[in-house]
């Protein structure tokens, strides 16, 4: 009776069992009856999916995607400060900010997946084993219209600043070679 009134973020830290319909049950270890919150899972993509924290409430500490969510940000970090230190100079810079970038716009887009499923397919893989149904409001809506806006503009500058490294570079190739 008491597993009824835990919350959602008691979860994250108990859980360490994979949902229902992601694949075969392992022997011995029942699933965890939590419910969990399509709302929830949405604003934590949008908060801190850079750190992986929504893949962590739904599939528990053990999965592999979660962490590679933290690595890719820690290692777009240090390219982040290379670029900064170079002025966007450095080639590794370049290359260990690429995984914090994927990592930041993977959690964008997931906020976006996650919150545009449906209700019924939420349940039919997350809720299986619980008796309660998500009933997602305006709240999730806001929470897509939200991770579309920032993860949009997010690729876009960095695009921009790609493109406008790139140019700059072959400019100042011409006039040495021009010299």
């Amino acid at each position: 009776m008491l597993a009824a009134f835990r919350s959602p973020l008691h979860s994250l830290m108990t859980s360490s069992s994979v949902a229902a319909s992601t694949g075969p049950k392992p022997a011995g270890k029942p699933l965890p009856p939590y419910f969990r919150s399509k709302t929830l899972t949405a604003a934590l993509a949008f908060l801190f999916g850079y750190i992986g924290l929504h893949r962590f409430y739904l599939y528990g500490m053990r999965d592999k995607y979660g962490w590679a969510h933290i690595v890719g940000i820690i290692l777009g970090a240090v390219g982040f400060m290379l670029l900064a230190a170079t002025e966007r100079a450095s080639i590794l810079g370049w290359v260990l900010a690429f995984p914090g970038a994927v990592s930041l716009l993977a959690a964008f887009l997931s906020a976006i997946v996650y919150g545009l499923r449906p209700d019924e397919k939420w349940d039919a893989q997350f809720n299986a084993h619980t008796n309660r149904q998500s009933d997602s409001g305006w709240t999730v809506i806001f929470i897509v219209i939200f991770s579309l806006l920032f993860g949009a503009f997010l690729l876009m500058t960095g695009l921009a600043l790609t493109f406008q490294t790139y140019f700059e570079s072959q400019v100042e190739s011409a006039k040495t070679l021009s010299q």
